[in-house]
Protein backbone atom coordinates (compact mmCIF):
# COMPACT_ATOMS: atom_id res chain seq x y z
CA UNK A 1 0.00 0.00 0.00
CA UNK A 2 1.54 3.60 -0.43
CA UNK A 3 1.55 5.70 2.42
CA UNK A 4 0.28 8.20 0.51
CA UNK A 5 -3.08 6.71 0.57
CA UNK A 6 -2.55 6.48 4.83
CA UNK A 7 -2.24 10.27 5.38
CA UNK A 8 -5.58 10.73 6.48
CA UNK A 9 -6.73 14.45 7.49
CA UNK A 10 -9.68 13.19 9.81
CA UNK A 11 -7.79 10.06 11.59
CA UNK A 12 -5.02 10.06 13.75
CA UNK A 13 -2.15 7.56 13.58
CA UNK A 14 1.41 6.67 14.60
CA UNK A 15 3.66 4.84 12.72
CA UNK A 16 7.56 3.80 14.24
CA UNK A 17 10.84 3.06 12.49
CA UNK A 18 13.23 0.46 13.29
CA UNK A 19 16.79 -0.51 12.06
CA UNK A 20 18.36 -3.44 10.01
CA UNK A 21 21.50 -5.51 11.83
CA UNK A 22 24.96 -4.67 11.42
CA UNK A 23 25.78 -8.04 10.97
CA UNK A 24 24.08 -11.75 10.68
CA UNK A 25 24.80 -12.86 14.07
CA UNK A 26 22.34 -10.39 15.18
CA UNK A 27 19.55 -10.42 12.71
CA UNK A 28 17.59 -12.90 14.63
CA UNK A 29 17.51 -10.40 17.85
CA UNK A 30 16.74 -7.50 15.71
CA UNK A 31 13.98 -9.26 13.58
CA UNK A 32 12.30 -10.40 16.49
CA UNK A 33 12.00 -6.82 18.08
CA UNK A 34 10.76 -5.08 14.54
CA UNK A 35 8.07 -8.00 14.56
CA UNK A 36 6.99 -6.84 18.02
CA UNK A 37 6.74 -3.32 17.21
CA UNK A 38 4.86 -4.87 13.95
CA UNK A 39 2.20 -6.72 16.57
CA UNK A 40 1.27 -3.10 17.39
CA UNK A 41 -0.23 -2.64 14.27
CA UNK A 42 1.06 1.32 13.25
CA UNK A 43 0.17 2.58 10.13
CA UNK A 44 3.15 1.96 8.70
CA UNK A 45 7.15 1.23 9.60
CA UNK A 46 10.23 2.50 8.49
CA UNK A 47 13.62 0.73 8.00
CA UNK A 48 16.44 2.53 7.91
CA UNK A 49 19.92 1.93 5.53
CA UNK A 50 23.03 1.58 6.59
CA UNK A 51 26.19 3.77 6.03
CA UNK A 52 27.52 2.99 2.84
CA UNK A 53 24.91 0.63 2.28
CA UNK A 54 26.58 -1.95 3.79
CA UNK A 55 22.81 -3.03 5.73
CA UNK A 56 21.02 -2.57 2.34
CA UNK A 57 19.99 -6.55 2.40
CA UNK A 58 18.57 -6.71 5.62
CA UNK A 59 16.55 -3.33 5.07
CA UNK A 60 14.92 -5.19 2.65
CA UNK A 61 14.67 -8.95 4.58
CA UNK A 62 13.22 -6.59 7.46
CA UNK A 63 10.91 -4.41 5.73
CA UNK A 64 9.12 -7.58 3.61
CA UNK A 65 8.79 -9.56 6.81
CA UNK A 66 6.69 -6.98 7.83
CA UNK A 67 4.62 -6.02 5.25
CA UNK A 68 3.81 -10.00 4.45
CA UNK A 69 3.77 -11.43 8.20
CA UNK A 70 1.92 -8.76 9.99
CA UNK A 71 0.26 -6.76 6.94
CA UNK A 72 1.57 -3.47 8.28
CA UNK A 73 2.73 -1.14 5.54
CA UNK A 74 6.64 -0.75 5.21
CA UNK A 75 8.75 1.86 4.16
CA UNK A 76 12.17 1.29 3.37
CA UNK A 77 14.99 3.71 3.47
CA UNK A 78 17.77 4.18 0.55
CA UNK A 79 20.99 6.44 0.70
CA UNK A 80 23.10 7.14 -2.29
CA UNK A 81 25.86 9.39 -0.68
CA UNK A 82 29.43 7.85 -2.68
CA UNK A 83 26.82 5.17 -4.25
CA UNK A 84 27.33 4.35 -8.70
CA UNK A 85 24.90 4.95 -10.92
CA UNK A 86 24.89 0.82 -11.39
CA UNK A 87 24.82 0.56 -7.75
CA UNK A 88 21.74 2.61 -7.20
CA UNK A 89 20.05 1.01 -10.13
CA UNK A 90 20.69 -2.51 -8.65
CA UNK A 91 19.40 -1.33 -5.22
CA UNK A 92 16.09 0.07 -6.90
CA UNK A 93 15.87 -3.74 -8.68
CA UNK A 94 16.18 -5.80 -5.54
CA UNK A 95 12.86 -3.19 -3.62
CA UNK A 96 11.24 -4.21 -7.09
CA UNK A 97 11.63 -7.40 -6.50
CA UNK A 98 11.16 -7.68 -2.92
CA UNK A 99 7.70 -5.79 -3.65
CA UNK A 100 8.61 -2.58 -1.91
CA UNK A 101 6.08 0.28 -2.36
CA UNK A 102 7.63 2.72 -0.68
CA UNK A 103 11.11 4.48 -0.71
CA UNK A 104 12.75 7.19 1.89
CA UNK A 105 15.14 8.62 -0.16
CA UNK A 106 17.92 9.81 1.13
CA UNK A 107 21.74 11.48 0.56
CA UNK A 108 23.06 9.85 3.77
CA UNK A 109 25.23 10.25 6.54
CA UNK A 110 28.95 11.72 5.56
CA UNK A 111 30.68 10.23 7.76
CA UNK A 112 34.15 11.92 8.74
CA UNK A 113 36.28 9.72 5.31
CA UNK A 114 33.91 10.63 3.16
CA UNK A 115 34.00 14.35 4.27
CA UNK A 116 37.49 13.97 3.84
CA UNK A 117 37.64 12.23 0.41
CA UNK A 118 37.23 14.31 -2.73
CA UNK A 119 33.25 14.41 -3.94
CA UNK A 120 33.40 16.25 -7.59
CA UNK A 121 32.94 12.47 -9.08
CA UNK A 122 30.48 11.16 -6.75
CA UNK A 123 27.16 10.44 -8.92
CA UNK A 124 24.63 11.78 -6.31
CA UNK A 125 25.61 15.04 -4.32
CA UNK A 126 22.41 15.30 -2.84
CA UNK A 127 19.16 13.53 -2.64
CA UNK A 128 17.26 14.93 -5.14
CA UNK A 129 19.36 13.81 -7.41
CA UNK A 130 18.75 10.18 -6.12
CA UNK A 131 14.53 10.80 -6.43
CA UNK A 132 15.08 12.05 -9.75
CA UNK A 133 16.39 8.67 -10.61
CA UNK A 134 13.91 6.92 -8.50
CA UNK A 135 11.28 8.75 -10.68
CA UNK A 136 13.11 7.77 -14.12
CA UNK A 137 13.69 4.04 -13.02
CA UNK A 138 9.79 2.58 -14.24
CA UNK A 139 8.97 1.77 -10.50
CA UNK A 140 6.09 2.73 -9.06
CA UNK A 141 7.33 4.08 -5.74
CA UNK A 142 5.76 6.25 -3.82
CA UNK A 143 8.91 8.24 -2.79
CA UNK A 144 9.40 10.38 0.57
CA UNK A 145 11.88 12.42 1.75
CA UNK A 146 13.75 14.21 4.45
CA UNK A 147 13.53 17.81 5.70
CA UNK A 148 14.72 19.85 9.06
CA UNK A 149 12.66 22.02 10.94
CA UNK A 150 15.01 24.16 12.47
CA UNK A 151 17.76 23.94 9.62
CA UNK A 152 19.99 21.25 7.82
CA UNK A 153 23.39 21.56 9.37
CA UNK A 154 24.96 22.37 5.79
CA UNK A 155 22.56 24.69 4.93
CA UNK A 156 23.96 28.34 4.87
CA UNK A 157 19.90 29.53 6.62
CA UNK A 158 16.86 28.32 6.37
CA UNK A 159 16.03 30.12 3.46
CA UNK A 160 18.31 28.37 1.38
CA UNK A 161 17.39 25.10 2.77
CA UNK A 162 14.02 25.38 2.63
CA UNK A 163 14.39 26.41 -1.26
CA UNK A 164 16.23 22.47 -2.02
CA UNK A 165 13.67 21.43 0.00
CA UNK A 166 11.16 22.34 -2.99
CA UNK A 167 13.72 21.10 -4.76
CA UNK A 168 12.99 17.58 -3.94
CA UNK A 169 9.33 18.17 -3.63
CA UNK A 170 8.90 19.49 -6.80
CA UNK A 171 11.24 16.28 -8.36
CA UNK A 172 8.91 13.86 -7.02
CA UNK A 173 8.75 13.35 -3.32
CA UNK A 174 4.77 12.47 -2.18
CA UNK A 175 5.51 13.04 1.55
CA UNK A 176 8.70 14.55 3.72
CA UNK A 177 9.30 12.99 7.09
CA UNK A 178 10.81 15.92 9.60
CA UNK A 179 14.25 15.05 11.47
CA UNK A 180 13.72 15.52 15.05
CA UNK A 181 12.72 18.25 17.04
CA UNK A 182 11.87 18.81 20.81
CA UNK A 183 10.04 22.23 20.64
CA UNK A 184 6.80 21.62 18.89
CA UNK A 185 6.80 25.58 18.22
CA UNK A 186 10.00 25.17 15.81
CA UNK A 187 7.79 22.96 13.36
CA UNK A 188 4.99 25.26 13.31
CA UNK A 189 6.75 28.10 12.83
CA UNK A 190 8.49 25.82 9.56
CA UNK A 191 5.24 24.69 8.04
CA UNK A 192 4.27 28.07 7.50
CA UNK A 193 7.45 29.13 5.96
CA UNK A 194 7.22 25.81 3.69
CA UNK A 195 3.41 26.93 2.60
CA UNK A 196 4.41 29.89 1.77
CA UNK A 197 7.00 28.33 -0.42
CA UNK A 198 4.31 26.37 -2.59
CA UNK A 199 5.54 22.89 -0.51
CA UNK A 200 2.16 21.24 -0.41
CA UNK A 201 3.21 17.50 -0.01
CA UNK A 202 1.89 15.87 3.28
CA UNK A 203 4.92 16.87 6.06
CA UNK A 204 5.22 14.09 9.08
CA UNK A 205 6.61 15.01 12.15
CA UNK A 206 9.79 12.91 13.61
CA UNK A 207 9.78 12.29 17.04
CA UNK A 208 12.57 10.85 18.85
CA UNK A 209 11.82 9.98 22.96
CA UNK A 210 14.99 10.31 24.56
CA UNK A 211 14.98 7.71 27.09
CA UNK A 212 18.58 7.57 28.09
CA UNK A 213 20.74 10.89 28.95
CA UNK A 214 23.37 9.63 26.91
CA UNK A 215 21.45 9.89 23.98
CA UNK A 216 21.04 13.91 24.53
CA UNK A 217 24.36 14.27 22.78
CA UNK A 218 23.92 12.03 19.83
CA UNK A 219 20.76 13.78 19.24
CA UNK A 220 22.03 17.03 19.05
CA UNK A 221 25.21 16.03 16.97
CA UNK A 222 23.22 14.43 14.66
CA UNK A 223 20.13 16.84 14.32
CA UNK A 224 21.40 20.20 15.69
CA UNK A 225 18.02 20.18 17.19
CA UNK A 226 17.39 22.87 20.02
CA UNK A 227 16.50 21.32 23.30
CA UNK A 228 14.38 23.26 25.27
CA UNK A 229 14.80 24.25 28.81
CA UNK A 230 12.01 21.99 29.97
CA UNK A 231 14.07 19.37 28.25
CA UNK A 232 17.03 20.49 29.76
CA UNK A 233 15.32 19.95 33.38
CA UNK A 234 13.82 17.20 32.68
CA UNK A 235 17.41 15.37 31.99
CA UNK A 236 19.24 17.26 35.08
CA UNK A 237 16.60 15.65 37.10
CA UNK A 238 16.54 12.30 35.84
CA UNK A 239 19.73 11.52 33.96
CA UNK A 240 21.08 9.83 36.29
CA UNK A 241 18.45 7.06 36.74
CA UNK A 242 17.97 4.96 34.03
CA UNK A 243 14.03 4.18 34.92
CA UNK A 244 12.95 7.38 35.70
CA UNK A 245 14.98 9.33 32.43
CA UNK A 246 13.09 6.03 30.56
CA UNK A 247 9.53 7.03 31.98
CA UNK A 248 10.64 10.79 31.71
CA UNK A 249 11.66 10.69 28.12
CA UNK A 250 8.79 8.62 26.97
CA UNK A 251 5.84 11.19 28.62
CA UNK A 252 7.73 14.08 27.14
CA UNK A 253 7.54 12.60 23.69
CA UNK A 254 3.99 11.77 23.98
CA UNK A 255 3.42 15.14 25.36
CA UNK A 256 4.62 16.28 22.30
CA UNK A 257 2.66 13.92 20.02
CA UNK A 258 -1.02 15.15 21.64
CA UNK A 259 -0.08 18.80 21.26
CA UNK A 260 0.76 17.78 17.73
CA UNK A 261 -2.89 15.77 17.26
CA UNK A 262 -4.35 19.44 19.35
CA UNK A 263 -3.03 21.49 16.50
CA UNK A 264 -4.28 19.97 13.77
CA UNK A 265 -0.84 17.51 13.21
CA UNK A 266 -3.05 13.97 12.06
CA UNK A 267 0.02 11.91 11.35
CA UNK A 268 3.34 11.21 13.97
CA UNK A 269 6.61 9.39 13.01
CA UNK A 270 8.02 7.99 15.92
CA UNK A 271 11.88 6.87 16.01
CA UNK A 272 11.78 3.97 18.29
CA UNK A 273 14.89 2.63 17.80
CA UNK A 274 14.12 -1.11 17.77
CA UNK A 275 12.55 -0.87 21.20
CA UNK A 276 9.21 -2.24 21.61
CA UNK A 277 8.27 -1.14 24.77
CA UNK A 278 8.94 2.17 24.37
CA UNK A 279 6.47 1.94 20.80
CA UNK A 280 4.35 0.34 23.22
CA UNK A 281 4.22 2.59 26.45
CA UNK A 282 3.98 5.28 23.54
CA UNK A 283 0.62 3.82 21.57
CA UNK A 284 -0.66 3.18 25.16
CA UNK A 285 -0.06 6.52 26.56
CA UNK A 286 -2.57 7.49 23.43
CA UNK A 287 -4.66 4.65 22.71
CA UNK A 288 -8.28 6.28 23.51
CA UNK A 289 -6.77 9.46 21.15
CA UNK A 290 -5.92 7.43 18.65
CA UNK A 291 -9.57 5.66 19.07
Amino acid sequence: MKLTELFDKNKLSLSFEVFPPKTDTAFESVKQATEEIAKLRPSFMSVTYGAGGGTSKYTLDIAKNIKERYGVATLAHLTCVSSTKETVKQRIADMKEAGIENVMALRGDLTPQLEASDRSHWAYRHAVDLIRDLKESGADFCIGGACYPEIHPESANQKEDIKYLKEKADAGCSFLTTQMFFDNNLLYNFLYKIREAGITVPIIPGIMPITNANQVERAVKLSGSFMPQRFKSLVDKFGSSPAAMKQAGIAYATDQIIDLFANGITNVHVYSMNKPDVAEKIQSNLSDILG
